[in-house]
């Protein structure tokens, strides 16, 4: 691999790759900086976790003249939580040159925008529906725009954004350096790329296994009613330092936070329901160590980088192969390692198999976690803290009571006595949670070559192509509680969680919004559309 002194970067620039911890490029970054600086027109295809970001964000920044006072870039994001995280990166590059961006998205106050468009930043980092919006309410112009990149092209035009990006770019002058980036490459993307890119050099990083090598995968098979119970003991005996649990719904979220909470581990929930100053809440606490577990639906999970997630954990298996990809590529990342667990029941085994197939990987089986199991897992970690403190020197204050202390009471029975305080007794609170209805096995054709991403846009999920499965059916009730007991249905048989689903197929322009990673752009619901919002 390259060093990014090799690429002839500015001084400047370099400073803040070294300070941002990057040693040597990645894959991508090696085969695009060469290229981008040149400002050649490229299609890059390469999936989240692989520095792309840095990849497009490195030459962009070398290049942008500080003394211009416009919008020489613009960055289109298919997610709020994409473009806030590819605005920060871009600003930690930019940080010593002095260079000004500004992330576009929506569900944030469009005045506050408009005053910071204002301070003439040189980046935008947006996406599609708020930049339109801007564009029509003529506060932002794309006249002197040089450098359009599309980042995770193929997300955006899932969830129905092509007229937009097509409207957008035609606004762009011809004279331009373009870059697109996505996972996969599909006829529609191969169609925008055939239209808006000149001549571009296709740079493509994609492991033979779909599924990261660096990441532990394991599942366990196990009744509803168990979940809850193997997912506490799963966190005694891992001892994760950051963990992201994925739930179905947004209700299952909302119902596993809470109740993870009662039982005394530092978790929160983050679904599309949340405002966006609940979402940046939760993912602070989160990315600062506040809270160690973060629950969320798939949605609401896209696009997120936090570094350090050493665990995934599927409550809930997920209903595509693509889906299970994006959950455990959270973790192992950056080429650190990573475990994930799936949560599988019994009459989903046969979709897990699917699941195995189309990702090119075997998931080992693992049993329950036993109780002494778990109790050993914290007793461990109770201890290295102990030995991490000693070892720190920060403990010196305590040395004299010790002393006096060792001299009245036996050592091991001390240590013991500390070892217990300092791990706390689990708080045996009964937990119910509403069932969810399993998932049967698919039999669609999906995409192999790439990401497992079926290449035909019918209406669905969001971002799998595939026809749209009523999960707010509660499909004859099922078990609920520790205590096995029948959990009755809500509504008349439908529940209130509805999957978390946000955006739109190209071909289903009448999908669902959610609330976050959306369309972005305020209006009221169609009235087909008021039934799916999650109650």
């Amino acid at each position: 691999m390259k060093t990014f002194q090799e690429f002839g970067l500015e001084p400047k620039v370099l400073r803040a790759i070294t300070e941002m911890g990057f040693e040597e490029s990645t894959p991508i970054q090696e085969k695009t900086i060469p290229l981008a600086m040149e400002g050649r027109d490229l299609i890059g295809q390469a999936q989240t976790g692989t520095g792309k970001t840095a990849a497009f964000g490195i030459p962009l920044v070398n290049k942008i003249n500080i003394a211009e006072e416009r919008i020489s870039a613009l960055i289109m994001c298919p997610t709020r939580e994409l473009a806030i995280q590819v605005a920060e990166e871009i600003e930690k590059l930019g940080r010593f040159k002095g260079i000004r961006s500004l992330p576009i998205y929506g569900g944030q106050d469009i005045v506050k925008q408009i005053r910071a468009l204002k301070k003439k930043p040189q980046i935008i980092i947006g996406t599609p529906g708020r930049l339109l919006d801007h564009i029509n309410r003529k506060t932002i112009k794309l006249d002197d725009v040089r450098t359009v990149i599309l980042d995770e092209a193929d997300e955006m035009l899932d969830m129905g954004f092509m007229e937009d990006i097509q409207s957008i770019l035609s606004l762009v002058p011809e004279e331009r350096h373009t870059m697109l980036f996505s996972a996969t490459m599909p006829a529609n993307i191969q169609k925008l790329a055939q239209q808006f890119l000149s001549n571009p050099e296709h740079v493509s990083v994609i492991p033979k296994q779909i599924s990261a090598p660096l990441i532990d995968q394991a599942y366990i098979e196990l009744h509803e009613k168990q979940k809850f119970e193997a997912l506490s003991r799963l966190l005694d005996m891992e001892a994760p330092e950051l963990a992201i649990i994925f739930g179905r719904t947004k209700r299952r979220v909302d119902e596993l936070a809470e109740a993870l909470q009662k039982r005394g581990y530092a978790a929160e929930g983050l679904h599309g329901d949340l405002s966006q100053n609940q979402r940046d809440n939760v993912m602070r606490k989160f990315r600062d160590g506040s809270i160690d577990v973060l629950v969320a639906t798939d949605v609401a999970a896209r696009g997120l980088d936090v570094s350090g997630v050493t665990h995934v954990i599927n409550f809930d298996l997920p209903q595509d192969p693509e889906s299970y990809v994006h959950r455990i590529g959270r973790t192992g990342r950056a080429g650190k390692e990573g475990t994930a667990w799936t949560f599988v029941t019994p009459r989903e085994i046969d979709h897990l198999h699917f699941i195995e197939k189309v990702t090119r990987h075997r998931i080992n089986k693992k049993p329950l976690p036993s109780l002494a199991e778990a109790i050993e897992g914290k007793q461990k970690m109770t201890a290295e803290r102990i030995l991490d403190v000693m070892q720190n020197e920060t403990h010196a204050e305590f040395k004299g009571l010790a002393i006096q202390m060792l001299e009245q009471y036996d050592s091991v029975n001390l240590l013991a006595a500390a070892m217990k305080l300092l791990t706390g007794e689990k708080k045996e609170v009964e937990i119910e949670l509403t069932p969810e209805e399993p998932i049967r096995a698919r039999k669609k054709k999906f995409d192999v070559r790439s990401s497992g991403r079926r290449v035909g846009g019918g209406g669905g999920y969001g971002n799998s192509g595939e026809r749209r499965y009523d999960r707010d059916r509660q499909g004859g009730g099922g078990y609920g509680n520790n205590s096995g007991s029948r959990y009755p249905r809500k509504d008349g048989g439908r529940e209130y969680g509805s999957r978390d689903g946000e955006g739109r197929s190209s071909s289903n322009r009448n999908r669902e919004y959610g609330n976050g990673g959306n369309r972005d752009r305020s209006r009221a619901p169609r009235k087909n559309e008021e039934t799916l919002v999650n109650k």
